[in-house]
């Protein structure tokens, strides 16, 4: 199957013609956060602050990186387990928010929330977070700094290999069945 390339900035019209098993290289910037990041942006937003990632047209890697070799921008960084995200994407999906890169299967209120916003769940591939991390060109810790890899990150990617998972449509490729 070809790849199809993508930079930034990663709008909805962009991911639109985008299909679940598509290969897709990502290049521009992305965020990192995880689950103890995405609750504190929420609770953030909840009480009327803004979120340390600029949400419009987004896209936030679920990855707690390792540190960073000297000479490499970041160390390992294999996705995290989607479903710990749950709770939070759709907020930050009907705020802008137009992808989010995992791994696993996503609940209901997630794949609504995609379909609703036109945005994308894309899979990386668990286990090849040493891969992964050659793409990542540069990495800035912006927000969070005491949740250590779990920090919010500004990420600069060239070239990011993701498979769509969930388009925005609906389909999944998690519930097919061939």
């Amino acid at each position: 199957m070809e790849e199809i390339r993508l930079a930034a900035p990663f709008t909805r019209e962009k991911f639109a013609s985008l299909r679940a098993v598509d290969n897709v290289l990502l290049t521009g910037v992305i965020y990192t956060a995880r689950d103890a990041a995405h609750k504190r942006i929420v609770e953030a937003l909840a009480d009327g602050k803004e979120s340390p990632i600029p949400l419009q047209n987004a896209v936030i890697y679920y990855v707690g990186p390792t540190p960073a070799k000297p000479g490499q921008a970041i160390g390992s960084a294999g996705p995290t387990t989607s479903y710990r995200m749950d709770a939070y994407a759709p907020t930050l999906l009907d705020l802008g928010e137009t992808g989010m890169i995992g791994k696993g299967p996503r609940n209901a209120a997630v794949k609504e929330a995609i379909v609703r916003n036109g945005a994308v769940y894309f899979a990386a591939i668990g286990g090849a977070g040493a891969l992964i991390s050659k793409s990542i060109k540069k990495a800035e810790v912006i927000a969070y700094d005491d949740l250590g890899a779990e920090a919010v990150r500004r990420l600069e990617v060239e070239d990011l290999p993701v498979i769509v998972a969930i388009d925005s449509l609906g389909n999944d490729l998690y519930e097919r069945k061939e």
